[in-house]
């Protein structure tokens, strides 16, 4: 008899619900969601029937409790009340010493048993309540931030968005730990920052680029490649960028000649040789990565155009002063990744360093070397400071880079896009859309060259 009253006890305790505060999360919830439809109401739709607002308001409280409700409720387990009584009934006939054994047992098999793994718990599907407490966050959130638009105010659709944002995250991590956990609350909440940065960061790229597209396409065509701005005036049609592209191809093929054996030395020199200047060196390189594009521009200018004037070559040099970092630290780090399995074997069999290096490192890392002068190129073909310094510009079409101010696509658009005239803004988004499409080529073939470097490291390996 005892055992049956200590067993109806723990039943009762265990089917007790204890009531927390986490039983306000649903009311809360609907609260929110009324809140915003008697505001959407009376605000945006203009409707100012106090009775009827009020009867559409206590129908949204109710669907959105009944869907809170329902959203937090567990299934009821199924009892088997004569499996229970069967267990209760065999547990009363067992002596004793059986039941102090069992536990003895128990331990013993628990001693030589390997303990689980302890792994992290990762809840990557998405279900069906996800998306309705999501949902109802995005309401709760509109809600509160329509609330304190009419409190205060406020004018400005930026607010109006921050409140909204930090109403939903606060809404839906309380709908969830109200569910699960606040662990779990906090992994969800994370994860909706994370996928809101990255939309707005994408949604921000192709804003641009669509934007340049659909202003720079109209007045795309093949005599825009052929022709120069040497004949046409402000208000006359035609014109191209022959000058511009010629310019830029002539200034970064220099620029590109100059840098690339220069940084893959330096590289080769910090990763391979080492020695005293490595710190320093590499201490300048990461200094010449924070230097600023007008800064090499004034250097250019001030020891190169005073005795030779104006050139494409002196835009070259000051590309090559901003391509030098950046592709003797890509260069370093694609070095790293040679297995040294084949350094200590090339060693081994007594090769000098500098044959090491030329026939061991370069042979393996070349893939990487050249994504990162491709790298370095794509950094300096967008610069328009340094340009205006060096090269000048010209509206004519100047094959010398040594000779003369040379047109580059950067100074085109620059100089074009700030006039009032239509057509030259029309020729300045044609402009750009052509540096977009030379820049995107550029990080393709990086993408593709980088792609064949590592199957190829893969194999060595």
């Amino acid at each position: 008899m005892s055992a049956r009253t200590e067993s109806d006890r723990k039943q009762a305790a265990s089917t007790a619900r204890v009531v927390d505060h986490r039983d306000l999360v649903p009311t809360v919830a609907a609260t929110l969601a009324a809140i915003g439809v008697a505001v959407f109401c009376w605000s945006v739709l203009g409707w100012h029937r106090v009775v009827g607002v009020a009867l559409v308001t206590f129908a949204t409280f109710v669907v959105a409790l009944t869907i809170a409700e329902w959203l937090q409720s567990d299934d009821p387990e199924e009892v088997d009340l004569s499996k229970a009584e069967r267990e209760e009934h065999n547990e009363s006939e067992d002596d004793a010493p059986e039941l102090e054994e069992a536990p003895a047992l128990a331990a013993v098999a628990d001693v030589g048993a390997p303990e689980p793994p302890d792994r992290p718990t990762k809840h990557r599907t998405i279900t069906g309540t996800d998306v309705v407490e999501f949902f109802v966050a995005v309401v709760a959130g509109l809600a509160v931030a329509e609330l304190v638009r009419i409190v205060i105010d406020m004018q400005s659709i930026v607010g109006f968005v921050l409140w909204w944002y930090v109403a939903l995250l606060a809404t839906y991590f309380l709908l969830v730990r109200d569910r699960r956990d606040a662990e779990a609350a906090l992994d969800q909440v994370v994860t909706v920052l994370v996928w809101s940065v990255a939309a707005l960061v994408v949604s921000v790229l192709v804003w641009m680029i669509v934007f340049i597209f659909a202003r720079g396409i109209p007045k795309l065509a093949w005599s825009f490649f052929t022709e120069d701005l040497s004949k046409v005036g402000p208000l006359n049609p035609g014109g191209g960028a022959r000058h511009a592209i010629i310019g830029t191809l002539e200034q970064v093929a220099i620029a590109t000649v100059i840098v690339v054996p220069i940084a893959i030395l330096t590289a080769i020199y910090l990763n391979e040789v080492g020695g005293r200047l490595g710190k320093p060196v590499r201490f300048i390189v990461d200094a010449m990565s924070g230097l600023p594009s007008i800064v090499a521009g004034l250097l250019v200018f001030t020891v190169m155009v005073p005795h030779w004037g104006f050139s494409g070559l002196a835009g070259a040099f000051a590309l090559s002063i901003l391509m030098l970092p950046t592709v003797t630290r890509a260069s370093e780090e694609i070095l790293r990744t040679v297995p040294d399995s084949l350094r200590e074997g090339a060693l081994a069999l007594g090769s000098p360093e500098w044959r090491l290096a030329q026939r061991v490192v370069l042979p393996t890392a070349i893939a990487g070397l050249v994504t990162a002068a491709i790298l370095g190129v794509a950094r300096a073909i967008g610069e328009t400071a340094p340009m205006l310094l060096t090269a000048f510009g010209a509206d004519t079409t100047n094959t010398s880079p040594v000779h003369g101010p040379q047109d580059d696509l950067p100074l085109f658009v620059y100089k074009l896009i700030r006039s009032p005239e239509d057509i030259q803004v029309q020729r300045a988004f044609t402009g750009a859309v052509i540096l977009v499409m030379l820049i995107f080529v550029l990080f393709v073939i990086a993408r593709l060259v980088a792609s064949r470097g590592q199957r190829r490291l893969g194999r060595v390996r």
